[in-house]
């Protein structure tokens, strides 16, 4: 089992929510998302457990892979991206009309979340 870095796990996590954060309040939610009604203190908690597990999982393949550099960590962060939210996004189009602002405005929060992540990973891992 590789060492897993708890500090990129940790910075990892923050970048991520924070981007999360930064991200839809500049690009907003995209027309038509459907908003449940929900406590207030959910929304954060929520997004900060999915980012922890975002965070560690990007971490520990990074381990895992021995990224150890800027580069192999944007470029870990680019390949996961590629291989997951765009082809899920790309399949929700296709098969459930997601609308392409929609996966857009996804696509690019987890395209931006990945490469953060995986370049702290690669610089601390």
């Amino acid at each position: 089992m590789p060492d897993v870095s708890l500090l990129a796990v940790v910075l990892g996590t923050v970048a991520a929510f924070v981007i999360g954060f930064v991200y839809y309040g500049v690009v907003g939610a995209p027309a038509g998302a459907a908003s449940l009604p929900r406590p207030a203190w959910q929304v954060p908690v929520v997004e900060l457990v999915r980012n922890l597990v975002l965070a560690a999982v990007v971490v520990g393949v990074a381990a895992a892979a021995d990224v150890a550099s800027a580069g192999g960590g944007l470029l870990l962060g680019l390949v996961l991206w590629i291989g997951f939210p765009l082809v899920l996004w790309t399949g929700a189009m296709f098969h459930e009309g997601v609308p392409l602002r929609t996966a857009l405005t996804h696509g690019g929060d987890w395209l931006l979340k990945l490469l953060a992540i995986g370049l702290i990973a690669g610089l601390l891992g």
